[in-house]
């Protein structure tokens, strides 16, 4: 395959273009690039205005100088929700370079068959808010993706989101100061390890939601990760589906099947280490007829857990209910289940079948409830057993 290498400065640095001249420069370069070429991005800070887009290319590779040294700052961008789009395309690289505040979504490939982000950096920099835009990397209806050595800071809604989407691989990542670090939503065959998820309102989120193009996601793995002190608070806009999460949230599985936890260390995430809870939590009305809103078949094993003696958080649904309805306290428990169960699924012993089963086992310093929301919280457990894998 022909490989040639497209320099954005011809022979002449960016830096002594006119900034117009390089975003026009740029996008003319996205346009142009012949399938199995490189885009070489020169090394400076570079302010564009607008979206730049990439359509129905193939075997492209855009490089920059590396993280902090090609930045693309999108800070006033007057036109387009996006600061990079590529869409429609197959086996497209993005690595070594920086992408700022974007209006809405710094980098969002769509339709992409093989897409790989490698040591890029998205990022809102300035105060934590809910103008921000959403997502700072953002594959979506996308198969074959690689996220990896990359960094996220300061989305509204995610920082390295994956949806509707198969065969995925998140690893080797920071994700931090986002409402959700890392959200693997409506995805078959993810895998999520070696990240550092911090001081998000939640670390990482493995969602299936209603009235999506793709219904059911499934096979995802988590491990290896260390999650830890997600305790900022939800700048979520309103009405987002994440604005519901409360700070203090590690991990949490909403209505997801066939996803195992696993060597992770959850540390000092005040409210919800890990939650398993179905869509029913959300009090959001389910209108998809084809949307099933149960988590099952959940394996979370060999997970490290502690924290701080503190009381959860009082904001949201789920803190108020903490603090006044179920009374934890400070004792507050690593994983909780709501125990909302689906009654067609049940044996005659009233409990899911063994490849449906919330299964618990060797999780270090985990205390467990399930908080029986399905019958108004009236019968809250906190035995283990009831659990616990054979």
């Amino acid at each position: 395959m022909r490989k040639i290498t497209i320099l954005i400065s011809a022979l002449i640095s960016l830096n002594a273009f006119g900034q117009q001249d390089i975003q026009k420069k740029i996008q003319t370069d996205l346009i142009m690039v012949e399938d199995g070429e490189t885009i070489n991005l020169d090394e400076g800070v570079f302010t564009i205005s607008t979206t730049l887009s990439m359509e129905g290319k193939k075997n492209v590779t855009i490089k920059g100088k590396g993280i902090g040294k090609t930045i693309l700052s999108f800070k006033g961008q007057s036109s387009g929700a996006e600061g990079l789009r590529i869409s429609n395309a197959e086996n497209i690289t993005l690595e070594d370079f920086s992408i700022q505040d974007a209006k809405g979504d710094c980098i969002k490939a769509m339709d992409v068959k093989g897409i790989t982000f490698r040591r890029i950096k998205a990022e809102w920099t300035g105060k934590l808010s809910e103008k921000n835009g959403s997502y700072a990397l953002y594959p979506v209806l996308c198969e074959k993706v690689l996220i990896e050595e990359s960094i996220a800071r300061g989305a509204s809604d995610a920082g390295i989101y994956v949806g509707q989407s198969k065969d995925i691989i998140v690893k080797n990542c920071k994700a931090y100061e986002n409402v959700a670090g890392i959200e693997i939503e409506n995805s078959l065959n993810a895998e999520v390890y070696n990240n550092e998820a911090f001081n998000n309102t939640g670390g990482i989120l493995v969602f299936d939601l209603p009235d999506l193009k793709v219904k059911k996601g499934g096979n995802c793995k988590v491990y290896n990760n260390h999650i830890h002190d997600n305790n900022t608070k939800n700048f979520a806009p309103k009405g987002n589906i994440v604005g519901k999460v409360p700070l203090g949230t590690g991990m949490l599985l909403l209505a997801s099947t066939n996803v195992e936890i696993y060597n992770n260390k959850v540390i000092n995430n005040r409210t919800v280490p890990t939650g398993i809870i179905s869509y029913y939590m959300t009090e959001n009305p389910i209108k998809d007829s084809t949307y099933y809103p149960y988590p099952t078949a959940i394996h979370i094993h060999d997970n490290e857990y502690s924290k701080e003696r503190k009381r959860a958080t009082a904001k949201g649904r789920l803190g108020k209910l903490y603090r006044f309805k179920l009374k934890f306290g400070k004792d507050v428990p690593d994983i909780v289940y709501d125990g909302i169960l689906d009654d067609k699924l049940l044996t005659v012993d009233k409990k899911y079948p063994a490849d449906k089963r919330i299964c618990l086992k060797n999780n270090k310093g985990a205390t467990y409830a399930n908080i029986d929301a399905g019958n108004n919280f009236k019968h809250i457990s906190r035995e283990l057993a009831e659990v616990e894998c054979k």
